[in-house]
């Protein structure tokens, strides 16, 4: 199996959680991290802000809490983490003091990203740690789609 191949069959993965999120009235984000040499799914999730009234569950956040609780361990250096959107500048640094070796993303995000837009986390002298980006990732447009197709059904009930 060929990176592209292996990056497009877990990026669906992440879709799919980030359809599971939208069926939760959650901003429609998934995440997924898996061991980087084998492949191995370790954590899956969607965004849960809503439903653990909590705004730091972000789909990046959940995944990266549920890996290093199996891991047992602060630090898991040998995972890579794909998401359907560009993180955020909080989930930003969450990855890099989780030490993730590289994170995939699907579709940027000019408003609210934190590694490409925004504050660019990973170009700040105060980060210690840059995993390597992978950006417009497979399953841009199909990930962008769902989340526009989310807020405009958000704003037509309003």
């Amino acid at each position: 199996m060929t990176m592209e191949d292996k990056d497009l069959r877990i990026m669906q993965i992440a879709l799919d959680e980030a359809h599971a999120a939208a069926a939760r009235d959650e901003v429609p984000i998934g995440a997924v991290i898996v061991h980087a040499e084998t492949g191995e799914v370790i954590a899956r999730n969607g965004n849960r802000t809503i439903e653990h009234n909590d705004p730091t569950a972000h789909a990046e956040i959940t995944v990266i809490r549920d890996a290093c609780e199996k891991a047992g361990a602060q630090r898991i250096p040998d995972c890579d983490l794909y998401v359907t959107l560009e993180p955020c500048a909080m989930c930003a640094a969450a990855i890099s003091f989780a030490r993730i070796r590289r994170i995939v993303f699907a579709a940027s995000d000019p408003k609210g990203g934190g590694v490409l837009h925004g504050g660019r986390f990973y170009e700040q002298l105060t980060c210690h740690h840059r995993p390597d980006v992978i950006s417009d990732g497979p399953l841009a447009a199909e990930s962008a789609a769902l989340l526009k197709s989310f807020f405009q059904k958000k704003r037509a009930k309003n």
